[in-house]
């Protein structure tokens, strides 16, 4: 399972990385080849400076070893091995009318020390954040969500929009990041679906991704904006990195196996700012938008 899921994201990563280039025009991913010493190590593809894309990174990785014992801690287990292999994107606008995108689909193994597997699980989702709400747009991308988890279960969408609100929550701000997606964890084999089916299910969500964010990022890329709307996507980029480095899973784990800091941390915008009590206009779509992130919202009729 391990050796094909790699593949897959592989793959992905090329899909991906192809269609971003096209869709910018300007600016080409820069590719870095990186290696853990404690085992495995990862692809990273940045884009910087383009038309369409100020910065993105669309970046795979397969690591393993010996889990740290922060992370023993963590996952509640003694001294296991481990392995774990995903491919994580988030990408940037230049446009502030053009959200920003984050997506992330993994794999985990952990085995006793005869190399066994005592536990394995699929993890992943996707999420919009945008600057200026179209309802259109949250609408179209969890649309397309909703389309890849009908076609495995019909409780999946609901379920897994759920968590991903849950788990996109700046609650040290109680606001939600974005309007959120799909989030999912700890997938494992149960009476209702084996290791293949959420193979499947996962890999149908990344296959989608494209289909969900494209047709967002065509419609608005050359909309006309002005410098304080520009300031305003800056002042929200702001809350995007306080939930990354105070919140986010992936960047704790990250951080606490080893990983390379420099691909851990390309989540983070090029420009950002944080201004003290800032309030948007009364009746403004600036205001607009915060009201809709103040509580989690059904998308779909």
């Amino acid at each position: 399972m391990k050796d094909k899921f790699y593949n897959y994201i592989l793959k992905l990563q090329d899909t991906i990385t192809s269609k971003l280039e096209h869709i910018d025009g300007v600016a080409k991913f820069q590719e870095d080849l990186w290696e853990r010493p404690e085992g495995g190590g990862g692809r990273t593809r940045v884009i910087e400076n383009g038309a369409v894309f100020e910065k993105g990174g669309v970046n795979i990785s397969a690591v393993h070893g010996a889990l740290p014992e922060s992370m023993q801690n963590y996952f509640g287990v003694k001294d296991v091995d481990f392995f774990a292999c995903g491919l994580s994107l988030v990408l940037h606008p230049k446009n502030p009318m053009v959200p920003t995108v984050h997506a992330n689909w993994r794999y985990f193994e952990m085995y006793d020390k005869n190399g066994t597997i005592v536990d394995q699980w699929f993890g992943g989702g996707q999420d919009l954040t945008p600057y200026y709400l179209f309802d259109e747009d949250a609408t179209h991308f969890h649309s397309v969500c909703k389309k890849a988890c009908d076609a495995h279960q019909p409780t999946f969408y609901d379920t897994f929009k759920k968590k991903c609100d849950e788990y996109f929550w700046n609650t040290h701000r109680n606001e939600a990041r974005g309007v959120g997606g799909l989030f999912f964890d700890y997938c494992k084999a149960d009476g209702v679906m084996d290791m293949n089916d959420w193979y499947n299910f996962v890999t149908e969500v990344g296959d989608n991704f494209l289909k969900a964010y494209i047709p967002i990022v065509t419609k608005r890329k050359d909309l006309v904006y002005n410098g304080l709307q520009r300031d305003w996507q800056e002042i929200r980029r702001g809350r995007y990195v306080e939930f990354n480095l105070v919140h986010d899973k992936g960047t704790l784990f990250g951080l606490r196996t080893n990983g390379r800091i420099e691909s851990i941390l390309m989540s983070l915008p090029p420009h950002v700012q944080w201004r003290y009590n800032h309030h948007p206009e009364p009746g403004s779509e600036e205001e607009r938008l915060l009201t809709v992130l103040a509580q989690p919202k059904n998308w779909i009729e």
